[in-house]
């Protein structure tokens, strides 16, 4: 017996059977490993996640603690009835006197008892509502105005509530510092409810980081404090307070007060919780492998036994392979033998199970097959008899039907063209009369468009004419302007002259303070008070004399741009002259448009009764060309019926010969098919 081989033996029985063992005991043990591993990380993830939210949770009450601290020693500062009374007497104390001083010192005092009272305040100020600068206790102070600082303006806006500020990494008043963040109230008055004085109190940071640094996320974890934008007002890195957070939270967290959630990444469990004093969030952040690593073990011995399962899935698909395999094969190769034509092929297959029953069938279907192709090959021989006179007879009845056929076609031919022409010259028609309603139309809205002309340059002349008129007064405008700017420039030199002479009192009234402040000097404690007075004067001269140059200034600009003003109406004034000839120009060509539009006008009144003439010709024209198109296709439709009849009956007779040409060739093919098989 002949062997036949596969060419793909991935695509046998046996094989499929192997890989169909193999990846299903694979699959289901990975499944359930695999789903044990991600079931247990999840649950260990979860409980680690509340149990670091509960810490997290306490952590930030035992902070809201300490922040509420700050919070009352701020409103003990905002209530004292010395320091309300202090900042109302700087009201009334002129600041370059000695008393001003003392007032200062006095409220710095008052402030270092409210320092040393708390040591973990970094410092304390007083501000105006200006934003200048009152007295500090502790380090650092403010040197400048802080008016235009963000962080002043939320201060005013709070209105007397504690407003809690992020952290600076070099504080807010000492820009060398340390890192502190800071708490401030606007200071009012009793009586009048009015703001005496802003109060920044700021804290080091390191007040933080005693709590915070307690709070262990594990190897890797990451704890810290951050504002609702997500600003860092406190970690263990330095160099990242005031950054923006490495673990931001999203926008539904911020709503909330505490909770957990897990990084865009999906890399860190993060938890939170929000205080109810400053609105700051304690974050916790822990890398999710750390949560999870004692879960691994599932993950290890799931791989091991998956590896088990599949030597054992190897060892069971190669036993069912062979078993269903090899006879599979054996069965395959008897029929290929019967595909070339050999019907002689049986199989000697004794097995009881359905591979033996196959066996059997497939003898069966031998025995027939060869008893129908015995009885194929004398029927065969019949019908070649038969279609060969068929065909003949089929022959000459398809040339008599293409004869009649061909002389049909003609006929119908020219019909069909005469159809088309008149149906061609009757379109020509219809578009002539479109084209003559739309010249008419057309002509119309030329008459109309020409009389709106006529009327537009009567207008035009009219307007042309108060022209000319506003522009003879425009030109007697500017000639009087110019007289008045020559009279404004005299006025200008005068008040130059009277600032020369204020200059020069000035001077003077500097002299003479100089000279008092000397007297006074000599008289020792007696002439203290006129010092202060030859101070004021001194001062008031100063002043005066920089108005003086403000005014001087601001007079050297109005007579440089009275000069430049003189030099444009000197070139205006001839521009002017020549608009007055140009609008004279332009009259009499509106005139000239008047006379020729009426000529014209006149012109399309003979051409519109010439249009309405041949449009009358025209419909006479288009009735006849439709009787013509009317009869043609009439004559077409008979011609072209007469020739389908014709068609069908020859291409029924070309059918009725290729059907017989097909059967005698079917009965050939047949018998050389038959000729193939061993009976």
């Amino acid at each position: 017996m002949k062997n036949v081989r596969l060419e793909n033996p991935v695509k046998s029985v046996g094989m499929k059977l192997f890989i169909m063992f193999f990846v299903s005991i694979l699959f289901f043990v990975l499944t359930v490993g695999l789903t044990s591993y991600n079931i247990s990380k999840g649950v260990i993830q979860r409980k680690v996640a509340d149990a670091s939210e509960q810490t997290v949770i306490q952590a930030g009450q035992k902070l809201d603690l300490l922040y509420g601290i700050y919070e009352d020693l701020s409103l003990q500062i905002m209530l004292d009835n010395d320091l309300k009374k202090m900042l109302d007497d700087k009201e009334t104390i002129n600041k370059s006197s000695y008393d001003y001083l003392q007032l200062r010192k006095s409220l710095s005092d008052k402030l270092n008892v409210f320092i040393y009272s708390n040591k973990t305040i970094r410092s304390l100020h007083l501000l105006s509502k200006e934003g200048e600068p009152i007295t500090s206790s502790g380090s650092g102070s403010f040197q400048n105005s802080v008016q235009n600082e963000e962080w002043f303006k939320k201060i005013i806006d709070a209105n007397g509530k504690a407003l809690w500020l992020e952290t600076k990494p070099k504080g807010y008043a000492d820009q060398s510092g340390a890192p502190t963040f800071a708490i401030g109230r606007s200071l009012k008055s009793s009586s009048n409810n009015n703001v005496q004085a802003v109060m920044l109190m700021e804290i080091g940071i390191d007040t933080l980081g005693k709590e915070v640094d307690q709070i262990n996320m594990g190897e890797g974890g990451i704890t810290s404090i951050a504002t609702g934008k997500n600003k860092v007002v406190y970690t263990e890195n330095k160099d990242l307070i005031g950054a923006d957070s490495t673990t931001p939270l999203t926008e539904a967290a911020l709503q909330e007060n505490s909770g957990n959630l897990l990084s865009a990444k999906g890399d860190m469990q993060i938890v939170y919780y929000k205080s109810a004093k400053t609105d700051w969030f304690l974050v916790g952040a822990m890398p999710v492998g750390e949560l999870v690593k004692d879960a691994k073990v599932i993950q290890g011995m799931t791989w091991l036994m998956a590896f088990i399962a599949a030597i054992i899935a190897v060892i069971i698909g190669f036993v069912v392979a062979r078993q269903i395999g090899r006879p599979i094969v054996m069965i395959r190769n008897l029929m290929k033998e019967g595909e070339q034509g050999n019907l002689r092929v049986r199989t000697n297959i004794n097995r009881q199970d359905e591979i033996g029953q196959l066996g059997a069938s497939f003898n069966q279907m031998m025995e027939k097959i060869t008893a129908l192709v015995q009885q194929t090959n004398l029927s065969a021989q019949e019908v070649l008899s038969t279609s060969t006179e068929l065909s003949e007879a089929s022959k000459k009845t398809a040339m008599s039907a293409k004869e009649i056929a061909v002389a049909t076609e003609e006929i119908a031919g020219g019909a069909s063209s005469l159809a088309v022409e008149s149906e061609r010259g009757n379109e020509l028609t219809a578009q002539i009369g479109q084209q003559m309603k739309e010249v008419i139309q057309s002509n119309v809205q030329m008459g109309t468009a020409a009389s709106e002309v006529h009327k537009s340059s009567e207008q035009g002349i009219q307007y042309m004419s108060e022209l000319i008129q506003k522009t003879n007064k425009t030109e007697q405008m500017t000639r009087s302007m110019v007289e008045k700017v020559d009279k404004l420039k005299e006025s200008t030199r005068s008040i130059r002259k009277i600032l020369e002479m204020l200059n020069n009192i000035t001077k003077q009234t500097n002299i003479l303070s100089l000279n008092a402040t000397i007297e006074a000097a000599r008289a020792g404690a007696a002439g203290k008070g006129f010092m202060v007075v030859a101070d004021e004067i001194r001062k008031l001269a100063d002043q005066s004399r920089q108005s003086i140059e403000v005014v001087g200034q601001i007079t050297e600009t109005i007579q440089r741009e009275i000069d430049e003003t003189v030099g444009v109406l000197s070139q205006a004034y001839p521009i002017f002259q020549e608009q007055i000839g140009s609008v004279k120009e332009a009259d009499e060509i509106f005139k000239q448009v008047q006379d020729q539009m009426g000529g014209f006008i006149n012109q399309l009144e003979e051409v519109t009764e010439s249009i309405q003439k041949l449009d009358q010709s025209q419909v006479v024209l288009s009735d006849a060309m439709s009787n013509v198109s009317a009869v043609a296709e009439e004559s077409s439709a008979t011609s072209e019926e007469v020739a389908s009849l014709s068609n069908e009956q020859l291409n029924i007779s070309n059918g009725l010969v290729k059907l017989s040409e097909k059967l005698e060739e079917l009965s050939n093919s047949l018998k050389e098919s038959l000729s193939k098989f061993t009976v």
